[in-house]
């Protein structure tokens, strides 16, 4: 029995960053949302209290923060001609659960993609012809620089994000990033004060003719109140932030810096442990009406809704439409179909310092505070002749080694014995690493689709992950590498340690949660799921906006356009859709 409730305006899937501040906004415009959440809901002085919060065994190594494989999973596989298995744990990338998402713990590192990322392939194109490698589907969003713009700048206040600016209406700042485009005014804190080894590397960078900037840091480098009236507090650099909630309100995140204005509002209502499954279509197929979901005791509900948005985490969003029929499936051998296309992961990178008296005191740090170079990332570097397109972010931003996982020991070190306890005393402190994050371009045997062998508890297929790295990818890495490996020597340490990402991909160790694509963005139907409002085709009333939207994931992490495509869909629905509802807009 399916129990039918009363109808809202707006019903929210996921209650990250995206939902949250969609949410937000459209109860600000009066509208009654009704959001939904898979996990609990977190509170940083309930879940995060500053006695409990730097527990490394807990979070890190536990992963309390993460889905739980036994809710959830997915299966995983290189090729298409390959039968995929599940995964049984959160090994290649962290999905969140519960209020906030994954956004709670995140890094804090926000860029903005780079203007020609948003018309890639017509970019790359024009520029380099038929070097680029044919396999490649890359694929132009249908907006551009200045769409996107001002609602980045939004995100950025909402986030309280610490950094210098390098390109202020089209005028170059010395000591921003010289290569990003053209921002209305600088980020609303300075940036964050640096620690031993970035100061390091941006010195070498310096010598060799390179520009360092400050990493874009949502780590507040002091007090700061934004736009929905909640303050953050300065990062304290306690070391324990990637995988670990922050408890000292310094880390932004949706529970910090969104969700406490919106939760006592009379016209938004969360309903937490409760998993959707399914979205709900009249009989035409063009509307959407509502959704079905389940709560923790089994019990199934209708929510009805005038208008659906699904802003999960990007699995769950492509899942989700997969599991509702929305759209046609891709099928990898014709290359038609959408849902599921253009999936893409990250590309990384690194080389590791291990010198001799250099005392970093690597306990101290935060997920994005640090400095970087761009001269390799996306673009920005002439590619002819190179074999590849792509780059990454250089940069050097210490997280904090906390006393379980981090054992760098130089290569050929045992894995074991009291050499490898030597070897550990001896680096620990004296080691640092320059990390290259970069891009990951799709082709066409990458995506998402539901698997034929495997169930959920709910007896749902699991998604299916067929990914593997392009050889684009490979030589790319390599290039990025060993670029990097020049600064590392220009630093002067004892060992150098290149670690460029090699394929084939695994889940057997961490390499990032920026998993984008699989409903993306375009402006031609057949090669694209939503358009540039992040409005389904041929559904006007469904939205579904977050990373799934991300067609090419270039050289940075995407939460950054995650905030800034939900505060820009938010916008269009306050002030297009809702004048001629149920229309497509344009």
């Amino acid at each position: 029995m399916i129990k039918k409730l009363p109808a809202t305006n707006v019903v929210i899937v996921g209650l990250g960053w995206a939902g949250s501040i969609l949410a937000k906004e459209l109860c600000d415009q009066g509208l009654e949302v009704v959001g939904l959440e898979r996990g609990p809901w977190r509170d940083t002085a309930k879940d995060f209290n500053i006695a409990s919060a730097a527990d490394e065994l807990r979070y890190n190594a536990r992963e309390e923060l993460m889905l739980r494989p036994a809710q959830n999973t997915c299966t995983m596989r290189n090729t298409p001609s390959e039968t995929a298995l599940p995964m049984r744990f959160w090994g290649s990338f962290h999905p969140g659960n519960g209020t906030g998402g994954a956004g709670n713990h995140w890094a804090g590192l926000t860029f903005r993609y780079q203007p020609a990322d948003f018309r890639l392939a017509s970019h790359l194109r024009e520029r380099y012809g038929k070097e680029v490698d044919p396999a490649l589907t890359l694929q132009d969003w249908g907006l551009d620089w200045e769409e996107i713009e001002p609602f980045y700048d939004a995100f950025e206040r909402v986030a309280g994000v610490s950094g210098k600016a390098g390109n202020i209406q089209g005028k170059l700042i010395q000591g921003g990033n010289p290569y990003e485009g053209p921002r209305t005014r600088d980020y609303p804190n300075p940036p964050n004060v640096q620690t031993i080894a970035p100061t390091l590397f941006a010195k070498a960078a310096t010598e060799m003719g390179y520009q360092p900037f400050y990493v874009p840091s949502a780590l507040a480098s002091q007090s700061y109140t934004n736009q929905y009236g909640l303050t953050m507090g300065p990062c304290t650099y306690c070391g324990f932030c990637t995988n670990y909630g922050c408890a000292n309100y310094s880390k932004a995140s949706a529970i910090v810096n969104v969700l406490p204005a919106v939760a006592n509002m009379p016209n938004f209502e969360a309903r937490t442990d409760c998993e959707v499954l399914e979205v709900l279509k009249d009989s035409t197929g063009k509307k959407a009406t509502g959704v079905v979901y389940i709560d923790n005791n089994g019990e199934r509900y209708e929510q009805p809704a005038d208008i659906v948005i699904v802003a999960a985490f990007t699995f769950e969003n492509v899942r989700l439409m997969l599991l509702s029929k929305v759209g046609i499936p891709y099928d990898p051998f014709s290359g038609k179909g959408t849902t599921g296309r253009n999936y893409c992961y990250q590309t990384a990178n690194n080389v590791r310092l291990f010198f001799k008296n250099q005392i970093f005191n690597p306990f101290i740090g935060g997920g994005a505070i640090g400095m970087g170079i761009d001269e390799f990332n996306n673009d920005n570097f002439d590619h002819s002749g190179l074999g590849f397109v792509g780059g990454g972010s250089t940069r050097v931003t210490p997280i904090g080694s906390a006393p379980i996982a981090s054992r760098p020991v130089p290569p050929g070190t045992p894995r074991w014995g009291s050499a490898w306890k030597k070897a550990t005393v001896d680096h620990y402190l004296t080691t640092t690493s320059i990390g290259c994050e970069a891009s990951s371009y799709p082709q066409r045997t990458n995506y998402l689709s539901l698997d034929p062998n495997y169930n959920d508890p709910h007896g749902r297929p699991l998604l299916r992950i067929t990914f593997d790295f392009p050889d684009n990818d490979m030589r790319m890495a390599q290039y990025v590498t060993d670029k990097v490996a020049e600064i590392a020597k220009v630093m002067n340490p004892e060992q150098i340690q290149k670690q460029p990402r090699k394929g084939p991909w695994s889940n057997g160790d961490y390499q990032s949660s920026h998993v984008v694509g699989g409903f993306v963005m375009g402006s031609d139907p057949s090669t694209s799921s939503v358009n540039k409002f992040c409005q389904v085709w041929d559904i006007p009333n469904l939205f579904v906006v977050g990373a799934s939207a991300v067609p090419n994931n270039p050289g940075y992490n995407p939460t950054g356009t995650v905030g800034a495509l939900a505060f820009r869909t938010a916008h269009y629905i306050r002030t297009q859709y809702l004048q001629k509802p149920g229309e497509m807009m344009v």
